[in-house]
């Protein structure tokens, strides 16, 4: 597994060693030894997660006040534009944004630490994302951060022919001068 940084020292890209031949492919998508060693991450993960989406779709930016969630994210069907943005108030780098691009042929995950907005957009036709989470859903504790907030300037990958889908309460989140943060 190769460890690739982002522009937040605590947000990792890992790309697995990915062995394939004319019948397809084989690769370790999660090993907690080798994430571990190759991270210095210890996080024990308790709940996957897997979502559909059509191109356009933008799910976020979304982070749990308590029982914060590490999300390790990854797309195995598809194409996504992936963003975190760091929440902790008292980090160098709050406010600040990290993106990558997730896709089924380049088979990188993203490790989003807690503390951290997570969204992503789909770019492809569909896209189906899979995610493990360090804490349980807890619905009550669910905030969403507005995806255009310009004090964050994410430079979405919109097609100007087709706007961004969103859930009403995202399209309406408050923009990080009014959100709730980490401490």
């Amino acid at each position: 597994m190769r460890i690739v940084d982002t522009e937040i020292a605590d947000v990792k890209i890992l790309e697995p060693a990915v062995f394939g031949d004319a019948r397809g492919f084989f690769f370790e998508s999660f090993n907690e030894k080798k994430f571990a060693e190759a991270t210095g991450i210890t996080a024990r993960f308790v709940q996957d997660n897997h979502s559909r989406s059509a191109r356009g779709v933008l799910r976020g930016l979304h982070y749990q006040i308590q029982q914060a969630q590490g999300k390790l994210v990854r797309v195995v069907s598809g194409e996504v534009f992936d963003v975190v943005v760091d929440m902790r108030r008292s980090s160098p780098t709050f406010g600040r944004h990290a993106c990558a691009i997730l896709s089924e042929e380049n088979k990188r995950m993203l490790w989003v630490p807690e503390g951290f907005a997570h969204g992503f957009l789909v770019t492809s036709e569909s896209a189906e994302f899979l995610y493990k989470t360090t804490d349980y859903y807890a619905p009550q504790f669910e905030r969403s951060l507005r995806w255009n907030d310009p004090a964050i300037n994410v430079a979405w990958p919109i097609d100007a022919a087709v706007p961004p889908q969103l859930k009403a309460a995202d399209a309406n989140a408050p923009l990080l001068a009014a959100a709730e943060t980490f401490a």
